[in-house]
Order: C-alpha cells, then structure tokens, then sequence
C-alpha cells in the first residue's frame, strides 16, 4: 500500500517509507523507515551481508526498492528520471574504482564527473573545471597526482581522487562506500580527518558514510543508522544510537564502546 506524503518532510534529502529489496528468494533489506535531513551527516555501521550497500544504492538512485517507497532529493524513485536525478548527487565506492580505466589521469577522473562518465572523450571542459578540480584534489591531498594514470595510485589515493569526483558537482547528497577500506593506519586517519573538515563544513552536502568499523567514524558525523541481516537494529542521533547493547545486537558478539575527543573505538568484553 502506498504510503501518504507528509507535508512536513518535503525537504528530506532521503526519506525511505517501508522499504525491501528482495533477489530471488533473497531478503536483502526489509521494513526500512529512514529520513535525512538536509544539514545531516549520517553513518550506517553493520557487519559484512547487512545490506548497507543497497541501502546506499537506494540513496544513489541506482536500485528500485522491491517494497515501499524512496524518496531521494524530493524525488519518488520510479516517477523520476533517474540519470538526471543522479547528476545531483555524489557517489563514491569500491565498484565505481574498478570502472575506471587505468589510463586516465586523476584530474580527467575528476572533471569529468560534470558528465557525468568514466573515462574522458571528446567532452569540452572550461579553464574552471579543471581549477575546480585541482581544488578538490589539493583538499584530499592529492593535488601532485593530478598528472597520474589512475591505475598507478595506491588504495588510498585511488579512495581520495574518487571522493573529489563525488564532491566535482557540487552534489547536494554525498554517499561513501566505505571510504576508508584498505587503508593503513597513517592513510586512515588521514583520510578522516579530511572527511572531519567536510563534515564540519556548514556549506558541504549531506552525507551518508558507509562503514564496519567505528573506528572509521569521521567527526563532525550526527547520526547513526544500525543494520543487522537487513533490518534496522537503532537509527537516530550518533550518541545514542552507539551503545554497548546496539553494537552487540548489530555485530552479535558482545562489544563495549568508548568515545575520546569525537572519535569512537570498540573491543571485544
């Protein structure tokens, strides 16, 4: 049954009404209800198989829900053009990078998100274009890279040159797919502290980060979504969803959680 709209949520940058996504006889997500506002940045923690990843598809409008209804940008998905839709939000992940073709060079996999492709043609780009993404380049430390073939970066700077690609646009919704994944322990906290001072920025997007590990929480992030064999275990404001109870009944081993100057860590009782 169609959900009614609600007057008071037209400005929710994603707003999910009892979601599910079913393959076949598989169950992915089920009984999903999700809203994000505009000045949000959200987490979405669970284990390998919970289905983060196709909650984040929902989001990037690359996937239909089998039940229920999304709405991303104020946008219904199924009465939209998706790949306009898409032109407004940035996406980055693990999938994306292995589309990439190993000769293009860093500054073209980032200008040409204005056109939203992978791998530079015969598109025209303006003297702006490319300062813009420098910019975005020299935010994520990588702006000597700019001249590399992208399949000659390590995992980190591969992660960084994607993550100023999703930011070329000037997205109005920003998805990371477990940005920081591969790192080691320099390039980790590297990379989030960068995505600290994004998160801080007033004038950025909203913000969905995908990731296993609190660790890998950036500060600057205000809420948490939980998920756990599909379905929602807590949703709400970072501190109060990020407890000892929910972080055992997500990861289903009993974990005990601590929180030192905005950064969370996790260990085994």
């Amino acid at each position: 049954m169609e959900l009614p709209d609600d007057p008071d949520l037209t400005d929710l940058v994603i707003r999910m009404d009892g979601v599910g996504v079913r393959r076949g006889s598989s169950t992915l997500v089920h009984d999903v209800d999700w809203r994000v506002e505009l000045d949000e940045r959200w987490v979405v923690l669970g284990p390998n198989g919970a289905g983060k990843t196709t909650l984040l598809r929902l989001a990037a409008a690359e996937l239909h829900p089998t039940v229920g209804s999304v709405h991303v940008l104020g946008e219904r998905l199924g009465r939209v053009d998706v790949f306009e839709l898409r032109t407004r939000i940035g996406l980055t992940s693990a999938a994306l990078g292995l589309r990439v073709p190993d000769a293009e060079t860093v500054r073209d996999v980032v200008v040409s998100a204005g056109y939203g492709v992978l791998g530079r043609w015969r598109e025209e780009y303006e003297g702006a274009d490319t300062e813009r993404a420098d910019a975005l380049l020299g935010a994520m430390g990588v702006a000597g890279l700019a001249g590399r073939p992208f399949g000659t970066l390590s995992e980190g700077e591969r992660k960084r040159t994607l993550i100023s690609r999703a930011l070329m646009t000037d997205p109005e919704l920003l998805l990371l797919d477990e940005p920081a994944a591969g790192l080691d322990l320099g390039g980790r906290e590297d990379l989030v502290g960068r995505l600290s001072a994004l998160a801080l920025d007033p004038d950025a997007p909203a913000s969905v980060l995908v990731t296993h590990h609190v660790e890998e929480i950036p500060v600057g992030y205000t809420h948490g979504l939980l998920i756990r064999e599909g379905g929602i275990v807590a949703a709400g404001l970072l501190e109060d969803v990020l407890t000892d109870e929910n972080l055992t009944a997500t990861f289903g081993v009993p974990l005990s959680i601590a929180r030192r100057r905005g950064r969370y860590s996790a260990w085994l009782r």
